[in-house]
């Protein structure tokens, strides 16, 4: 059996977009479904927290807890890591004037929650221009430092980000940030199953991430971490029963996130299959797993920059499975006046050459970005077919080049 049959994704489309919302794998759905026939026979016994379903969550925690190095009882459940992001900006202790620090480079739904929150206080947001290409991880410490300010309270960062598909050096961030008394948010979007992570070395201050990216959970399924003398602050975007909890064996922290209310359990109790499934695809587990799609990766890169005459925007050290090219997308279009460059060029990519993947021209960034996501199942040759496609469009539409 190939790996790409563990999935079921449209055989007629070459899919180089895992990092958007992931791909479940047939033997994780399989296990959703039995859930959710255990769900329906008997929906009281299933969902009642004191019968079945704190022990099976806590049986999800400690696969989480194990594959981050955290304790279980600083990890909380959320739908995804937007949702971690918020309820952490909305639990902040912000005073008027106070100062959250984004980059240029973060997620745009968590930088709204940031203006939002910032909004509401009285505070502002500051933006760390990060240059895209660049030459190390020196350019992210660097944007960072320059602004800092005695006012900073937050910085909000990504581990891996959304739209450059950079590894952020958060251990030297958080540095940075416990020097001059600054929190720090790490949003960890698409860490798990990308990349290891320790959280008890990192240290973070609050770390949200999903399991249903690189780790394949099924969708609306991630984490919170809260270090510990902090969890008395956090709350989660619903309040309901576990927000006056009687018990002793249970922190709030935990009672809150667990119940928000009548929701699918599912998608957070079949993330343990989802970590043994990608710990088994080969001999060498998820280092392995890391290591391929890594390897993968670093060579897509390679080749669309060869075929786009370009240098690699980022040291090889600084991708995980994403890589992201810019691109002159004005050279490949047959531009029909109705979309932008950007979004046209996807549109030819996807209805006439079968390609998913994402081009887009990122606010903050000065150029369009082409990004392809590299996991288990996708191949060399997908990337291949992508250059030859890209210098085709540029030929038709230059012809003199």
């Amino acid at each position: 059996m190939l790996i790409r049959d563990h999935w079921q994704l449209n055989p007629d489309i070459d899919f180089l977009n895992h990092g958007s919302f992931g791909a479940c794998p047939r033997i994780v759905l399989q296990k959703q479904y039995e859930l959710l026939q255990q769900l329906e026979r008997d929906p009281i016994q299933f969902l009642a927290p004191e019968r079945e379903l704190e022990p099976k969550l806590d049986e999800a925690r400690q696969t989480i807890s194990n594959l981050v190095n955290a304790s279980k009882s600083d990890i909380a459940f959320v739908r995804n890591s937007t949702d971690g992001v918020n309820a952490v900006l909305s639990s902040f202790p912000f005073e008027e004037h106070d100062e959250i620090l984004v980059t240029s480079h973060g997620y745009n739904a968590c930088n709204n929650a940031a203006h939002h929150a910032a909004q509401k206080a009285g505070g502002k947001i500051t933006i760390a221009d990060i240059p895209f290409p660049l030459n190390s991880s020196a350019d992210v410490i660097g944007a960072l430092e320059k602004k800092v300010t005695s006012r900073t309270r937050l910085i909000l960062i990504d581990h891996v980000t959304s739209p450059t598909g950079l590894i952020f050096p958060v251990e030297e961030i958080i540095s940075l940030a416990r020097a001059k008394d600054i929190r720090v948010l790490v949003d960890g979007a698409h860490a798990p199953g990308m990349l290891p992570i320790d959280l008890t070395t990192m240290a973070p201050d609050y770390y949200t991430a999903n399991h249903h990216k690189w780790l394949c959970a099924p969708k609306a399924s991630g984490f919170l971490f809260v270090t510990p003398e902090l969890q008395h602050q956090v709350r989660p975007n619903v309040i309901s029963h576990g927000a006056n909890p009687t018990r002793s064996d249970r922190s709030r922290f935990l009672t809150e996130f667990d119940w928000t209310g009548t929701h699918d359990p599912t998608p957070l109790l079949a993330v343990q299959t989802a970590a043994q499934f990608m710990e088994s695809l080969y001999a060498g587990g998820l280092t392995e797993l890391y290591d391929k799609n890594h390897e993968k990766t670093l060579r897509g890169r390679e080749i669309l920059c060869d075929a786009l005459e370009i240098a690699a925007p980022s040291h090889n050290s600084m991708i995980g499975s994403l890589a992201t090219i810019p691109i002159q997308t004005e050279q490949f279009c047959r531009l029909d006046g109705t979309a932008a460059p950007a979004e046209n060029l996807q549109k030819i990519l996807f209805q006439e050459y079968h390609f998913e993947l994402p081009v887009f021209q990122c606010r903050e960034l000065p150029t369009a970005c082409l990004r392809i996501s590299m996991q288990a199942y996708n191949e060399i040759s997908q990337v291949e077919r992508l250059a030859e496609v890209l210098s085709q469009l540029k030929q038709e539409r230059n012809p003199r080049v």
